[in-house]
């Protein structure tokens, strides 16, 4: 959830898409609207956390340096791209651009690239949090952002599997197959973007993977006409990461008893009952290493937090790079769970 790195944003090109407000060079609005393509020197508005009413196509130049592209210039860049797959990450409550999010996005492309330079591309999907002082006043105003960016972001997930999906030039067609990772409360903004999708078309295998950790919605929300049914509906498999031990969930979950909440979280307990969750969904126990790679909170164990001696353990990354690689899921097939190891490799 929190913002605090121990790793700094390289000036790695990175392609991007955001519901947040940005600005020219001359501090005006960019519209939605706009057609001239590239936009350069644009800035994010990071005191307004009010999502755009539409989506921009960005790209990362360096540090606080961006230009937005527009939406055919980057699906262009991005089939050009070596990678086979994509990976979709979305970000968790109180993460900022440059404090948090391209940092981290750096770090996973680093990782994936040890692994397989070939293999997948990290494209960050950056929704409005917000920047004021103070945790719970922050967490609400983060939960109202990831509520109100649904149709948003529903919008971005039509965009890419539209791309993707495209027959109409056999020489521009994409076969990239797409993954989603979702941190923290970002897994609130794919929970409500899958759901907006699916009132307009069907949501039936679009991904290849979905990847939630230390998801910060309610731990019985996969099962069958619970608000999130339509995640294993959207994808090949659903892999659950949580660990008990998750400090900013246990958090979590007191400050929604505020708004009548009672249920843990996902990402603290994993599914409330597996078994009454469709087949595709897995549930991997991270109680072994989180909070000895993410001290005290045990929250951001994913990529992040205080290593030391750790700094080349990525249990969590590892085994997302097995299921991206192989299309399945590195757990018992009759639990449907794996309690993983922090030395653990594929």
């Amino acid at each position: 959830m929190g913002s605090n790195e121990n790793m700094s944003a390289s000036d790695e090109t990175i392609l991007f898409a955001t519901n947040r407000t940005m600005g020219d060079a001359t501090d005006c609005v960019v519209s939605h609207k706009n057609t001239q393509f590239p936009i350069t020197k644009v800035a994010f508005d990071l005191h307004e956390n009010a999502p755009s009413p539409g989506v921009h196509f960005c790209e990362r130049l360096s540090v606080n340096e961006y230009s937005i592209l527009g939406r055919s210039q980057f699906f262009a860049r991005l089939r050009k791209h070596s990678s086979q797959q994509v990976l979709l990450y979305i970000h968790g409550f109180d993460n900022l651009p440059e404090d948090t999010i391209f940092a981290r996005t750096v770090r996973m492309q680093q990782l994936c690239n040890q692994h397989d330079p070939r293999l997948v591309v990290v494209v960050p999907l950056i929704w409005p949090c917000d920047n004021d002082i103070g945790a719970l006043k922050d967490y609400w105003d983060d939960q109202k952002a990831a509520d109100a960016s649904e149709s948003g972001f529903a919008r971005m997930l039509e965009f890419f599997l539209g791309w993707r999906d495209d027959q109409s030039d056999v020489h521009t067609s994409c076969y990239k197959r797409v993954n989603i990772i979702a941190h923290s409360m970002g897994n609130r903004v794919l929970r409500g973007a899958l759901e907006n999708t699916s009132r307009r078309t069907t949501v039936e295998g679009l991904f290849r993977n979905i990847f939630m950790v230390a998801a910060d919605v309610t731990n019985e929300c996969l099962e069958r006409k619970e608000s999130g049914h339509v995640i294993p509906l959207a994808c090949r498999n659903v892999t659950v990461y949580h660990a008990n031990d998750d400090l900013a969930l246990r958090a979590s979950k007191v400050v929604n008893l505020m708004n009548s909440v009672v249920s843990r979280r996902l990402g603290h307990t994993g599914p409330e009952r597996i078994g009454k969750t469709p087949a595709n969904v897995y549930a991997i126990d991270c109680d072994d290493f989180n909070n000895t790679l993410d001290h005290p909170k045990g929250h951001s164990y994913f990529l992040t937090g205080n290593r030391s001696a750790h700094e080349n353990d990525y249990p969590v990354l590892h085994h997302m790079l097995y299921a991206m690689r192989t299309g399945r899921v590195d757990a018992n097939p009759i639990t449907r769970s794996k309690r993983l190891s922090i030395d653990y490799r594929t």
